[in-house]
């Protein structure tokens, strides 16, 4: 068994905004292993300035795991605790090196394009008039759920927004929800909280900073309206911490990105203690390419959530990959009679 790694950057059609500034490019890093003739292809789907392994020594990392894949995809994921896009990549690579075919990860009605999963409509950050003309492009696209980046522009263009959205559209037509990337400070989230819910939200992502454990307990309890937590998982490792977090805080949603949590084994220990705990989630891919989006898509099939998940489309990119992943009436859906065009 063989593996090898290598870098790849990802150009968007347009610069893309969010709290953390424009994005016009996105650096991800593809995981290969061969073995007996096969192939198997995992995407470390770093994102620099949010992940936890932002690290100088990342690329250090990826040069020990294919130095050491011998190790196989247990122990490998074990002492990469601190690198959890990295343990994504080794849990898709050897998933895929399983797999019949390389993209073929979790076989499904979904993969069979039998079934579909309900997908957010996602509205970036930009000008008032920017993300008026998304949120029409949404609508006219079929979906029925939209997701809002909020906290870039100022907090009343962002509220007249959702004003124009409910006078048009009622909260049983059109799901909202709102994403502030931890953009409030913590004196004004609750009378923020207060505005925002007047137009029928189903949620907030992490409204306030991560790591501010006592006021965001207080928020969770406090709020006129769901709060999901996001940022906030990146960086816990233990379980035992997982389960405290979620004890103390009591949110009522949480927010998983396999990417920045530790793949789908990571995924599935928080999954786990939320439902223990009567908290809500969902599953929310994290500017992949369309490997890692296929790898996600599929693996949350499985899991069968029916709420709207966070599934990008893939279509953000100039040279992206080809794929059978394909957006319908705010469905992600897969075609297995579409091939992919992977060329690295």
């Amino acid at each position: 068994m063989k593996a090898s790694y290598h870098k790849y950057i990802l150009e968007f059609k347009q610069p893309s905004g969010t709290s953390r500034g424009v994005l016009k490019t996105k650096e991800t890093w593809f995981l290969i292993i061969a073995s007996n003739g096969k192939q198997g292809i995992g995407e470390c789907g770093i994102l620099r300035t949010l992940s936890i392994d932002d690290r100088p020594d990342y690329e250090d990392k990826l040069k020990w795991v294919c130095e050491n894949i011998h190790l196989g995809v247990d122990k490998l994921w074990k002492e990469l605790k601190e690198f959890p896009s990295i343990q994504f990549g080794v849990e898709m690579a050897f998933k895929s090196l399983e797999s019949d075919t390389s993209f073929l990860l979790f076989p499904s009605d979904f993969s069979k394009h039998n079934d579909c999963i309900p997908i957010n409509g996602l509205i970036w950050m930009g000008s008032k008039q920017f993300m008026y003309e998304q949120i029409l492009d949404k609508l006219e696209n079929g979906f029925d759920c939209i997701k809002m980046k909020i906290g870039a522009i100022d907090f009343e263009s962002e509220i007249d927004l959702l004003s124009y959205i409910r006078s048009n559209f009622s909260s049983k037509q059109i799901e909202l929800r709102v994403d502030a990337n931890g953009a409030f400070d913590s004196e004004e989230a609750l009378d923020k909280l207060k505005k925002l819910a007047d137009f029928e939200l189903h949620s907030i992502e992490q409204p306030i900073r991560q790591g501010q454990y006592e006021d965001m307990e207080v928020l969770c309890k406090e709020t006129p309206l769901s709060i999901a937590l996001d940022e906030e998982l990146i960086g816990v490792f233990e379980l035992n911490q997982k389960k405290e977090l979620l004890q103390r805080i009591k949110p009522q949603y949480i927010i998983l990105k396999p990417s920045l949590i530790g793949g789908f084994k990571g995924t599935k220990e928080w999954i786990d203690i939320a439902e223990s705990l009567q908290i809500g989630w969902w599953i929310t891919s994290a500017l992949e390419s369309n490997i890692g989006l296929n790898a996600i898509a599929q693996f949350t099939y499985t899991l069968n959530n029916k709420m709207p998940q966070g599934l990008g489309t893939g279509g953000l990119y100039t040279n992206n990959f080809e794929s059978p992943l394909y957006v319908h009436n705010g469905t992600l859906k897969y075609d297995p009679k579409k091939e992919w065009e992977v060329n690295f």
